[in-house]
């Protein structure tokens, strides 16, 4: 037997439309919308932290580097990437929260 989508629910009482039997497994469709805007807010904070916090930041959190491979890469010690690291996640997080007050 085939089901159209379209169809009723045949004879029998338990069975649904093809339709209702099928679940969309897909995301809402402005989900893309607000993924990319929420990258773009990401991007143009980042932008404005200090080239020394924002590298820090972006090889830890984006290449997940770990904090020794950062330090040999920037050639400063390592308390020095975990204090850059530590004040641009704060910074970061001060620029995003100022953006979503100015948004709402």
């Amino acid at each position: 037997m085939t089901d159209s989508i379209d169809t009723a629910p045949s004879e029998h009482e338990d069975s649904l439309p093809l339709s209702e039997q099928i679940q969309d497994q897909s995301a809402p469709p402005d989900a893309a919308v607000r993924s990319r805007e929420a990258k773009e807010m990401i991007h143009a904070a980042l932008a404005k932290l200090s080239p020394e916090l924002r590298e820090a930041l972006i090889l830890r959190d984006l290449q997940d580097m770990d904090y020794k491979e950062i330090a040999t890469v920037l050639k400063v010690p390592e308390g020095t990437v975990k204090s850059r690291i530590n004040r641009g996640r704060a910074e970061l997080a001060r620029l995003l929260q100022r953006t979503y007050r100015q948004v709402m």
